[in-house]
C-alpha cells in the first residue's frame, strides 16, 4: 500500500479522489502534513463525510493533536461536524482548555451519553477537568451505574489512587481452576471487560485481595489447575488515598505494570496500570520544569491575561532580590569608584554562584520528588555537595584569578577574586542543598521557590566578599 505511487502525490485540486489515498496515508503514518491540510480543507468547505472519513482512521491521540492544532473557529466548526460521530477517547488526550470549548460544543446529554463508552478512570480524567456546575450537569444525566462509580470516584481527594484507578476489575475466587476462569472471561461482555488487563486479581470471599495471576501464566497453565497453585502474591497494594505520586514511586521502583488499589479496610476497589502511570510521570516532570522557571500553570495558548499573571509574582519577588544584591553593591559604591576593575569583575563572582546553585538545587529538588532524601541521606547529600563546591571553588580560583592577574596585572586583585569565587561556589553549594530540603520540611514545594531563593544567597554573598575583600585588602 505504501508503494502506490498515488499514496505519495496526491491529487489535492479533487477532492473526493484524494479521499481513499487520504485515508490509507492516515492509517499508516497518522496525522501528516497533508491529512491536516485536507482536514482543514474539509473543514473550511463543510464537507462533513469527507471529514468522518479523514477523522475516523487516525488514533485518538493524533485526532486529539488535530483538534488542538485548529483555531478556535475551527475548533467549534470540527465539533458541530463531528457531533455525532467524535471518538470519546479522544476526549482523554485533550488538554484542559480544549477540552471545555469541544465540551461546551458536544453538550451536557452528549458527553454523558459518550463517558459510559470510556473506562471509568478516562471518564473521571475528563469530569474533573470540568468546572463544578457543568460537572454536575453531565453526572445528573450520565446513567445511574455509571454516574454511582464516577461519584464515588470523585469523592477522593484529587491527585490520589482513588481518582486514577480503573473500577473494571476482572476478579477470580482462588479455588476456581483455570478452565472455569478462561470460561468465565469469554462470557463476559465487552463492556464487562476493561479495555486493557494484564492480571487477574484473586479475591476472598470479603473481597480482599489474596494475589494475582498473570493472564500468560494463565493461558499456559492447564484447565484443571487451579488458580491458587500459580497465583502470585500481590505484596503493592496502594490505599485508595495515595497521592499519585507516590503510587508513581511505587510503579517505577518496583517495575510494576498493574496494582491493586484497596480502601481503609483492604477490599478491593479498583486497580492502577502502568498507562496510568505514564501521565502522572509526564504530568509530575512538567509541573517541577514548569515551576522551577516560574511559570508554573503556564501554557501556550493562555490568554495575555493570564500569562501576565501567572508569571508577575515570581518576576516580583526576582525584583525585590535584585534590589537586596544592588543594595549590597551600593555599600561598597566608593571602593568601585576607585577600583573600576571590581565592576568589570565582580559580576563573574556572582554568575559562577548562581549557575552553581542552580545546578545542585536541581539535583536536590529531583532527589526529593524521587524520595531518596531520607533523614539518613540529608546530612551526606548536603556534606557531598559542599566538597563538591569547594573543590570546584578552588579549581576556579585559579583559572579566573589568572584571567585576572593577566586582564589588569594586579596580583591582590587575583587574590580577591580567587577568594571571592571559593567562598561564593561553598555558599551556592550549601544553599543548594540545604534550601531545599527546608522548604520541603516546611510544607513548601521547593521546586517553586527554590531558585529564587538560591539566586538571593549567590548574588549577595558573591557582592559581599568580593568587594568587602577588595575593601579589605585594596583599598
Amino acid at each position: 500500500m505504501a508503494g502506490k505511487p498515488e499514496d505519495k502525490n496526491l491529487d489535492y485540486e479533487s477532492p473526493d479522489a484524494r479521499l481513499g489515498g487520504l485515508t490509507e496515508l492516515s492509517n499508516l503514518y497518522g496525522l501528516t502534513p497533508k491529512v491536516e491540510a485536507a482536514i482543514i480543507g474539509a473543514i473550511a468547505e463543510g464537507h462533513r463525510e469527507r471529514l468522518i472519513s479523514l477523522i475516523a482512521p487516525l488514533h485518538p491521540a493524533d485526532q486529539a493533536d488535530m483538534v488542538e492544532r485548529l483555531n478556535q473557529a475551527q475548533r467549534h466548526r470540527f465539533t458541530l461536524m463531528m457531533r455525532q460521530h467524535l471518538n470519546a477517547q479522544m476526549l482523554t488526550y485533550l488538554p484542559e482548555d480544549i477540552l471545555e470549548e469541544v465540551v461546551s460544543v458536544y453538550g451536557v446529554d452528549g458527553l454523558a451519553q459518550a463517558l459510559p463508552e470510556l473506562d471509568s478512570d478516562d471518564a473521571v480524567d475528563i469530569l474533573e477537568d470540568l468546572e463544578d456546575e457543568e460537572q454536575a450537569e453531565v453526572l445528573a444525566a450520565m446513567p445511574v451505574g455509571e454516574r454511582l462509580i464516577a461519584e464515588d470516584a470523585l469523592s477522593y481527594p484529587e491527585h490520589c489512587a482513588g481518582r486514577m484507578m480503573q473500577r473494571e476489575v476482572v476478579v477470580c475466587p482462588s479455588h476456581w481452576t483455570v478452565g472455569q476462569s478462561i470460561d468465565y472471561l469469554r462470557g463476559l461482555s465487552d463492556d464487562e471487560l476493561p479495555d486493557d488487563f494484564y492480571v487477574i486479581i484473586i479475591i476472598d470471599p470479603a473481597r480482599r485481595v489474596k494475589g494475582q495471576v498473570r493472564l500468560g501464566r494463565l493461558l499456559s497453565s492447564g484447565r484443571p489447575v487451579r488458580l491458587e497453585n500459580i497465583m502470585e502474591t500481590a505484596p503493592h497494594q496502594i490505599p485508595a488515598t495515595m497521592d499519585q505520586e507516590e503510587v508513581a514511586l511505587l510503579f517505577q521502583r518496583y517495575g510494576l505494570v498493574t496494582a491493586s488499589v484497596v480502601d481503609a479496610q483492604n477490599k478491593l476497589v479498583g486497580v492502577i496500570t502502568v498507562d496510568d502511570i505514564v501521565d502522572v510521570i509526564q504530568e509530575e516532570a512538567e509541573e517541577d520544569l514548569m515551576a522551577l522557571g516560574g511559570v508554573s500553570g503556564a501554557h501556550l495558548r493562555a490568554s495575555l491575561i493570564a500569562s501576565v499573571q501567572s508569571r508577575f509574582l515570581w518576576l516580583f519577588v526576582n525584583l525585590m532580590t535584585a534590589i537586596l544584591a544592588s543594595v549590597v553593591i551600593g555599600f561598597f559604591d566608593k571602593t568601585i569608584e576607585r577600583l573600576v576593575a571590581l565592576a568589570v569583575l565582580m559580576p563573574i563572582v556572582a554568575s559562577m554562584g548562581g549557575n552553581a546553585g542552580t545546578q545542585t538545587v536541581t539535583l536536590a529538588v529531583r532527589a526529593l520528588a524521587m524520595r531518596q532524601l531520607g533523614d539518613d541521606m540529608v546530612n551526606r547529600f548536603i556534606f557531598r555537595e559542599a566538597m563538591v563546591g569547594l573543590v570546584n571553588g578552588f579549581i576556579f580560583a585559579l583559572v579566573t584569578g589568572l584571567v585576572a592577574l593577566l586582564w589588569f596585572q594586579n596580583l591582590y586583585i587575583a587574590i580577591v577574586m580567587g577568594l571571592a569565587m571559593i567562598a561564593n561556589m561553598l555558599a551556592a553549594a550549601l544553599s543548594g542543598a540545604g534550601i531545599p530540603v527546608l522548604l520541603a520540611r516546611l510544607g513548601v514545594d521547593p521546586a517553586v521557590s527554590s531558585s529564587v531563593f538560591i539566586t538571593t544567597v549567590t548574588d549577595v554573598i558573591g557582592f559581599l566578599t568580593f568587594l568587602g575583600l577588595a575593601t579589605l585588602f585594596l583599598v
